[in-house]
């Protein structure tokens, strides 16, 4: 599987009560605490102005959320952030989407659909809380001369998060590389400003429609893809759907969200 295409998902405690009322990563419905899992957050840089004593960190109960194991111990401070693009389901696209998981589901029972889609555009990274409005104002610099465009998402394909503990079905970008690539290169100059990981080098662009728990690329590639590939192809309206044009950029850090209109 592309172990490097996956895009982190993440949630801390806090954040997981305040997005049960409603927004979540990209701008639908929150879905069962594991929904917003995958790769680990990557720890914030050492040593910086105003970080947090170790003693300060909160008690990781996994419990809490979906049994995940976060990459490094939550700390009071640390918002986890992530750029993406929405995608706003349509009703056809969620009938789409429930023939595919329903037919993935004969090769993986545990699967689960996802509540909300989008396109990422970095990782899930963390930043202090007085980084915040720096960081969006820097974004929000950066991005404003960007117009609108159209990518193709068609493709069906299989991810593992970076740790292989979660497995996810996506719709791979088939058009409109070059200009995601173009967002990606900004969003990462406003990561690097902040000492932030960038993007994946070769990113696999993808809208995640289904996830489950472990590795299980094994049992969904092969046959169940060229399954799924089919009833993607044969779809009515899927020529329609699944030709996208973005027309906002979203940032999430915490449970704030910050929003960058595409001329």
């Amino acid at each position: 599987a592309m172990s490097a295409a996956l895009v982190g998902y993440s949630s801390s405690e806090e954040e997981q009560e305040q997005e049960e009322e409603g927004g979540s990563r990209g701008g639908g419905a929150q879905g069962p605490p594991g929904a917003s899992a995958g790769r680990p957050r990557l720890p914030a840089p050492a040593g910086l102005p105003g970080d947090s004593n170790p003693e300060e960190a909160v008690s990781d109960d996994s419990s809490r959320h979906g049994g995940r194991v976060r990459g490094f111990p939550h700390e009071r401070g640390n918002w986890a952030t992530h750029v993406y693009l929405p995608y706003i389901a349509q009703e056809e696209f969620l009938e789409l989407l429930e023939l595919l998981v329903s037919r993935a589901r004969t090769y993986v029972p545990s699967l689960a659909a996802m509540e909300e889609f989008h396109l990422s555009l970095s990782q899930c990274v963390v930043l202090r809380y007085h980084w915040i409005e720096p960081f969006v104002r820097s974004l929000r610099e950066r991005l404003a001369a960007f117009h609108r465009f159209f990518c193709v998402a068609d493709q069906v394909k299989v991810y593992t998060n970076q740790n292989k503990t979660r497995t996810f079905i996506g719709l791979e970008v088939s058009a409109g590389h070059f200009q995601l690539l173009e967002l990606v290169s900004e969003v990462d100059g406003v990561l690097e400003e902040f000492d932030l990981p960038t993007f994946y080098k070769d990113p696999s662009f993808h809208i995640s429609l289904a996830w489950c728990v472990g590795d299980l690329s094994g049992r969904l590639e092969g046959q169940c893809l060229r399954e799924l590939q089919d009833i993607v192809d044969g779809f009515e309206e899927s020529a329609f759907l699944l030709r996208i044009q973005w027309e906002q950029i979203r940032c999430k850090s915490g449970n704030k969200y910050f929003s960058f209109p595409l001329r």
